[in-house]
């Protein structure tokens, strides 16, 4: 991850060393906050932003969940405010950034578990991020976790709350200590939920299969989009419960997140999956992917907010 020059924070844009909250700031100390994780590309029209309309939905979802007012400095924030937000932010930082993180978090000073009345603050960041999971063409290798996907008795397993993220940074942890790049979390049944920050996919039988939202996972709008032109491609997807024995014997698998992107999964568990390549029907469904998110697919124009 490279820095980048400006954060908007509260309505106004500041240089990335003076966006600072105090060390007793509620979220930091009890995980209060939401946030999401936005791709930008480049296109043939300039710099744009996928999917920007749904993640600010989420992220608005997100806060009615948390109870957060999204009144910031005394300015009440509707949908609008903040897709410009998030554009003008992107503007100010350049064409080098390829990644946005919204979070609105308490960022009172409380000591206690108390979350009403502590104000909440707003910060946009952008950042130089580049592939999160390395080229497609190389793959992935993952192992399964001891950590289980938190279900949705223990939290809204569907929004992106911060203090949620725990189970992915230790799950994420045993993976790199073991040599692998990410971690396949299972929810508490013991069926494939997703990993540390991707849902995952599977190719088995002639079909795609993905765990089901009741699964305890998180609704990625990449998986959401990976869904729709997958089934545009012609091949059948089913959402479903998935065990371990379906993931490591299936043909393909691969993992879908916004930082992610479309990644090949080639061994779990030191066992190859399929031939231990990235599959074809993976790199044809990344290949479309890219296409789309660059601006070269028209038909899927309205997926991209341009900033220009």
């Amino acid at each position: 991850m490279d820095k980048t020059e400006k954060i908007w924070l509260n309505g106004k844009l500041v240089d990335w060393a003076d966006a600072k909250v105090h060390v007793l700031a509620h979220a930091l100390n009890y995980g209060t906050g939401v946030f999401e994780g936005i791709r930008v590309y480049q296109t043939p029209k300039g710099p744009a932003v996928f999917r920007l309309k749904d993640h600010v939905k989420r992220l608005m979802d997100g806060c009615k969940m948390m109870g957060f007012d999204l009144v910031f400095d005394g300015k009440e924030y509707g949908f609008d405010d903040i897709m410009n937000a998030i554009k003008d932010v992107v503007r100010a930082n350049g064409e080098g950034v390829d990644y946005v993180k919204p979070c609105i978090f308490l960022s009172g000073e409380e000591v206690g578990l108390n979350p009403i009345g502590v104000p909440v603050t707003f910060s946009i960041c952008c950042v130089r991020m580049g592939a999160y999971l390395g080229s497609a063409s190389a793959g992935a290798k993952i192992i399964t976790s001891s950590w289980h996907r938190p279900d949705n008795l223990c939290g809204p397993a569907g929004a992106k709350v911060n203090g949620a993220y725990i189970t992915s940074t230790l799950a994420k942890r045993e993976a790199v200590s073991q040599g692998a790049s990410e971690a396949l979390m299972l929810n508490s049944v013991g069926h494939v939920a997703e990993c540390t920050g991707e849902n995952i996919f599977i190719y088995r039988h002639g079909k795609i299969m993905t765990p089901v939202p009741s699964e305890s996972i998180l609704e990625g709008i990449t998986r959401n989009s990976i869904i729709q032109i997958a089934r545009d491609m012609g091949y059948p997807v089913e959402e479903t419960t998935i065990s371990r024995f379906e993931l490591v014997s299936a043909d393909e698998v691969w993992m879908t997140g916004t930082a992610a992107e479309v990644v090949p999964v080639v061994n779990i568990d030191k066992r190859d999956i399929g031939t231990g390549q990235p599959g074809e029907n993976t790199l044809k469904i990344h290949a479309r992917f890219h296409d789309i998110v660059t601006g070269k697919v028209p038909e899927y124009d309205d997926w991209l907010d341009y900033v220009n």
